[in-house]
């Protein structure tokens, strides 16, 4: 059996704790559950990062990089209301395909607002600087229109809540979204 880098085994260390910070939240996961998931000790867990918050910032952090450049694939060489709708589909595919992505990405806000209420700002600066990225890369897509951009990422925003608490797509709630949202729910 071929060993694993430490590049590797970080990797790996990342995609566990993205599935079991999605699942059980930042103060529900423990980094032991994380370790068993990767096959690891915790003392090895934490030659890789130096804490529970390192190896959540670093799963926060790829998810934001993912659902980033699932946005800029699927509007490259797109504009306007076709790279909003690409954008659209992605996403709903991007959920479906891997609801964990729409949890973690609910758990990372709740993570970020608790830290904040508790006083630690510093704790959500990395998190805000991804998820800018994304808004910029949704913006620049949208020829750099603001009212788009917070329209997109609203509906967006919205969807993830739906989707999370449940509302099957049938529900009337779903009245009134985007033509192709509406379509494949």
């Amino acid at each position: 059996m071929v060993r694993m880098s430490a590049e590797e085994r970080r990797e790996s260390v990342i995609r566990a704790a993205m599935i079991e910070f999605a699942r059980g939240g930042y103060n529900g996961t423990s980094t032991e559950v994380i370790a068993k998931r990767v096959g690891v000790s915790q003392p090895y867990l934490f030659r890789l990062f130096p804490g529970k918050e390192a190896i959540f910032l670093a799963a926060s952090g790829r998810c934001c990089q993912e659902v980033t450049e699932v946005f800029r694939k699927a509007s490259e060489g797109l504009q306007g209301e076709a790279a909003l709708l690409a954008m659209g589909e992605a996403y709903q595919a991007l959920i479906a395909d891997d609801p964990d992505k729409l949890l973690m990405q609910m758990q990372m806000y709740v993570a970020v607002a608790s830290a904040e209420a508790s006083g630690d700002r510093e704790f959500g600066e990395a998190l805000r600087a991804g998820w800018m990225e994304m808004y910029d890369t949704v913006r620049l897509a949208l020829g750099a229109d603001v009212g788009e951009a917070t329209q997109f990422l609203a509906y967006g925003m919205l969807i993830n809540v739906l989707v999370s608490m449940g509302f099957r797509p049938d529900h009337r709630v779903w009245t009134g979204f985007y033509e192709s949202v509406q379509s494949k729910e």
